[in-house]
């Protein structure tokens, strides 16, 4: 285990408390109106005019009667999709970021689930959108970008103020899944999306109106919505978002931008950057801190980084249902193989497997369960999870690990059967699902695999019916036409049989086992 120790700077930042991010949008807007605050490719906002088109677009809004709704969005990264979310949350009301890369089949079960007055989309979703609506019997459907609202268009409204919404209202839902691989939805407050900010800067502490960040995760994951469109805008920041990851771009965008916070994300992420052509030319001088979540980073990834970049390379751990739960402090001691220290404000315990309730000693491995303010206070319709999943106040998250003597926390292995490519969550019973109604295939059952690009690969084993036939090519082109690319099994195994455990239930430990 390699660890560091980084020396605290002579004086801390005094930080701001808002009400809600839309308030500290407001102030930034007030205090440093022509500095600039967000940009996308050669597009760029100053936070005057960032405020400015969240005002407009929140006032639209607005006529529609959204206060205390919901919003569904399907956008890909871009300035468009920051206004409209902020948007959203100006507007009291609630918005619901998702995939818009998944199939109709996959975004049908979510879109039920929020009950959207609004759904919100791009060019690129636009027709998918428009099919859901009219199944689903949703109100509204608004285009952002080309041939839709522009950011042009906002501006050129007249100047309105930004509606400011209260603390205790919902700002935001992200769906998640749990041991049954059926999506949830973690309702989060104005005030746990500032606690998110709080406990960031406790053991990251960046100074204020002074950051370059840059981030290149997906506006529908909790890291690149809270990465974009909250942090930012709490310590005055600018922010560059890119549409999409590709390294050679992310690359280049370090020197042109001269960023100095790296967003980043998965491992997966970082081995792209390092493995292409352009990262050995590459400036870093920049640079002063890059960021990792999602996925365990291995050591050796996080050995070079810092070796061949000059920047070091933190971990931390968060959840759609709140954030950060544990980092590795800027300052202080860093331990490779950790998820690092507690925040303050936050509890994190590790408890024994059978009860939940008693607190496991140094060393000890068992469940952890955490509490504090950045946590949502309950799943969008699942009572029963809602019961399982959160007990006196404390937030089990079927995660498992043990604390080592100088209170920093480690994971080793997770309750829940849910797989992790590249950051990303895929729910094996989905994947099992879509097999099973091929007519080929008698029983599946899919397991995560140890992958040293994307952390873990999806694996399909795989019984076919007597006399039928079928390729592993032909068996992933039928996943591709109900499936987001990274849920596609790309490693299948047809066996004669599925091992069994002695009351029946396949037996997904001896598959995993077997890679």
């Amino acid at each position: 285990m390699m660890n560091s120790v980084a020396p605290a700077p002579a004086a801390l930042p005094a930080y701001p408390r808002y009400p809600t991010i839309i308030h500290a949008l407001a102030r930034a807007a007030e205090l440093k109106p022509a500095a600039p605050g967000i940009a996308c490719e050669a597009r760029e906002l100053s936070y005057e005019a960032y405020a400015r088109v969240v005002a407009a677009l929140a006032h639209e809004f607005g006529r529609l009667g959204l206060a205390h709704e919901r919003i569904a969005f399907m956008m890909s990264n871009g300035l468009e999709a920051c206004v409209g979310l902020l948007a959203g949350m100006a507007a009291s009301a609630q918005v619901s970021p998702l995939n818009p890369n998944y199939t109709e089949p996959e975004l049908e079960p979510l879109l039920r689930d929020v009950e959207p007055r609004l759904l919100v989309c791009d060019a690129g979703s636009s027709a998918k959108a428009r099919a859901l609506a009219q199944r689903l019997g949703i109100a509204h459907v608004i285009k952002l970008g080309a041939a839709g609202i522009s950011i042009d268009a906002l501006l050129a409204m007249p100047q309105r103020a930004l509606p400011l919404p209260r603390e205790d209202d919902l700002s935001a839902l992200f769906f998640t899944g749990g041991t049954t691989g059926i999506p949830k939805g973690a309702n989060h407050t104005h005030q746990s999306l500032m606690a998110y900010c709080y406990g960031i800067v406790a053991l990251w502490p960046f100074p204020l109106d002074d950051e370059r960040i840059l981030n290149v995760a997906p506006l529908f994951h909790i890291w690149g919505f809270c990465f974009t469109l909250v942090m930012p805008v709490y310590i005055r920041a600018f922010m560059d978002i890119m549409p999409a990851y590709k390294p050679a771009l992310v690359l280049d965008e370090f020197q042109k931008r001269k960023i100095t916070v790296f967003a980043g994300g998965p491992a997966a992420l970082y081995l792209g950057l390092r493995a292409n052509e352009n990262f050995p030319k590459t400036d870093f001088s920049s640079l002063k801190i890059c960021l990792s979540g999602g996925a365990p980073c291995p050591e050796e990834l996080l050995r070079s980084w810092e070796k061949d970049t000059g920047c070091v390379l933190l971990e931390g751990w968060g959840m759609s249902e709140g954030a950060p739960i544990n980092s590795n402090p800027l300052h202080g001691v860093r331990k490779i193989g950790s998820v690092g220290v507690v925040p303050p404000n936050t509890e994190v315990q590790v408890v024994d497997l059978d009860t939940g309730e008693t607190v496991m000693p140094v060393g000890e491995r068992g469940e952890i369960r955490v509490r504090g303010a950045q946590f949502t206070k309950g799943y969008r319709n699942r009572p029963e999870e809602n019961a399982r999943a959160i007990r006196n106040g404390w937030f089990y998250t079927g995660d498992i690990g043990y604390y080592d003597a100088d209170g920093y926390l480690f994971l080793v292995d997770r309750k829940k059967e849910m797989i992790i490519v590249g950051g990303y969550n895929v729910y094996p019973r989905e994947i099992d699902e879509l097999l099973f109604k091929h007519p080929a295939i008698l029983e599946a059952a899919t397991v995560g695999v140890a992958d040293t690009f994307s952390g873990e690969a999806v694996k399909s084993f795989v019984v076919l019916r007597p006399g039928a036939s079928l390729t592993v090519d032909e068996l992933q082109d039928y996943c591709r036409k109900s499936l987001v690319k990274y849920k596609v099994p790309t490693r299948v195994e047809f066996v004669d049989a599925l091992p069994r455990s002695g009351v029946g239930k396949i037996n997904k430990l001896e598959l995993k086992k077997r890679g």
